[in-house]
């Protein structure tokens, strides 16, 4: 264990000259650059539609056909979203590889919101440009499309789950939500989405207006239709039935942590690396069906494999009850802090809670010299640290450097330290404990709010954009 002192503490350092190969994946960015060129080429096409179906004329003066045109732009774009909305999150690999797993919740919760505003324009730019052509009253407008157009009662209710689960999505109406209810709720977008769309083959001149508008919704609704079925239904179930896994042990880490080891056929097979996680089912009893992202918290072998958690609600409460023999569900696996990601020879990792977990596989995975690799943890009281008995071994077997940084949080301006440490700024003490930072990669994992504080320092101490890999778990 390294000790770092509150302000003037030494690091020990083990020199060596050994330049270690870093894996590559130079597949990453073709993978980048067709999802991206998949996402701009499908929204542009449905401008197209827009302009092909006189929407530029239309706009020119402010008249009711103005308001009507707006109204079919901002309907298309929202439909477009909304469908993107369950592209996104359905582990199609284009996308999963393409943008990685933080990236696709931050453009899953991005795109969620601005469909729900511009479905919200769509139907009150509508209600507004049809009342002012008839003019009638325009909730009187309101009511004639709810109650006299095709599909519009449906397109009513799934309206109303929609607003729902963007309601509960709003960070401090989630914060007050269980886990486990605001997945349940946020399940009811599939259905909202079912509901919204059809409405489109009955009333929607744009989606009609040629043979090729018809084929491109149809074909982009029967993918993303295809595509839960497939790659969050079907491919789980097959890859677990035929991995076999199944709890082996059950284990108390640290005062408020519990590890899970679990076994199988083939495993090497999953493709798992170190610093991926799974979504993780346990056939344990009612609710088995929710699924939890949990990180792998020692490196994929294939005699088996392990997740550590800290107990902080019932998904996590139930697995410290889980009984060896107990069959496990899995998706994936997902995310992109792996070694694959790494440019320098020198690893600094900085972990917070369970975030240490997958940083710790990494460190039992990856390639490095002997005093060449840093572990840097942060935990409320010293009794929360998980994963001390592999740190340990990797400390005597591996020479990495450890400093533990347990206690309440600093007032100071460098959130992420321990108020033992409040006198160091941030940037400074990363300085300190790794001084040829142009070496190093850094991986950070923990709470959101927290990496970003340690990303603000990292990049103050010049650790370039390209050597910090951290990934999110939540929308």
């Amino acid at each position: 264990m390294t000790a770092l002192a509150p302000r003037t503490g030494r690091i020990a350092t083990t020199a060596s000259p050994a330049r270690l190969l870093v894996p590559q994946n130079p597949r990453t960015a073709v993978w980048h650059a067709c999802a991206t060129i998949v996402i701009w080429l499908t929204s542009l096409f449905v401008v197209a539609l827009w302009v092909v179906g006189g929407g530029v004329t239309a706009t020119i003066g402010f008249t009711a056909e103005t308001l009507t045109t707006l109204g079919r732009l901002t309907g298309l774009v929202s439909a477009n979203l909304l469908l993107y909305q369950v592209l996104l999150m359905a582990r199609i690999p284009l996308f999963e590889r393409g943008f990685g797993r933080d990236a696709m919740t931050r453009m899953h919760r991005f795109v969620g919101f601005w469909s729900f505003w511009l479905l919200a324009a769509h139907i009150v730019l509508l209600m507004l440009g049809y009342a002012a052509t008839a003019a009638i009253n325009p909730f009187v407008q309101l009511w004639q499309f709810v109650v006299d157009y095709p599909g519009m009662l449906l397109a009513t209710a799934g309206t109303v789950l929609i607003v729902l689960v963007v309601v509960t999505s709003i960070r401090k109406a989630r914060s007050k939500l269980r886990y486990e209810s605001w997945h349940l709720l946020h399940l009811y977008a599939y259905l909202g989405v079912g509901l919204a769309l059809p409405h489109q083959l009955w009333t929607g001149a744009d989606f009609l207006s040629s043979p090729l508008a018809t084929a491109y919704w149809w074909t982009l609704w029967a993918a993303a239709a295809a595509s839960v079925v497939i790659f969050r239904i079907g491919m789980p179930l097959l890859k677990s039935a035929r991995h076999g896994i199944r709890v082996t042990a059950v284990e108390r880490d640290g005062d408020q942590g519990v590890t899970v080891r679990m076994s199988g056929r083939r495993l090497h097979r999953l493709g798992a690396r170190a610093g991926q996680f799974f979504v993780w089912r346990f056939a344990d009893g009612p609710g088995w069906t929710r699924g939890h992202p949990f990180s792998l918290s020692s490196a994929p072998a294939s005699a088996g494999l392990s997740i550590s958690a800290r107990i902080a609600g019932d998904g996590t409460e139930r697995l410290t009850r889980l009984r060896p023999g107990t069959r496990v569900l899995v998706e994936g696996p997902y995310g992109h802090m792996t070694g694959a990601a790494r440019k320098g020879t020198k690893l600094l990792m900085i972990g917070a809670g369970a975030g240490v977990a997958p940083l710790v596989s990494l460190l039992e995975e990856q390639p490095y010299a002997p005093g060449d690799a840093m572990l840097i943890t942060r935990d409320h009281a010293e009794g929360d640290a998980l994963r001390l008995g592999a740190i340990g071994d990797l400390v005597a077997q591996r020479g990495i450097r450890f400093a533990p940084l347990p206690g309440p949080r600093s007032p100071g301006p460098s959130s992420w330290l321990p108020a033992s440490h409040g006198a160091w700024r941030g940037a400074e003490l990363i300085r300190h404990v790794a001084p040829d930072l142009d070496a190093y990669d850094v991986y950070l994992c923990g709470p959101i709010p927290w990496m970003a504080s340690v990303e603000a320092d990292l990049r103050d101490a010049g650790v370039a954009p390209d050597r910090i890999h951290s990934e999110a778990f939540t929308v």
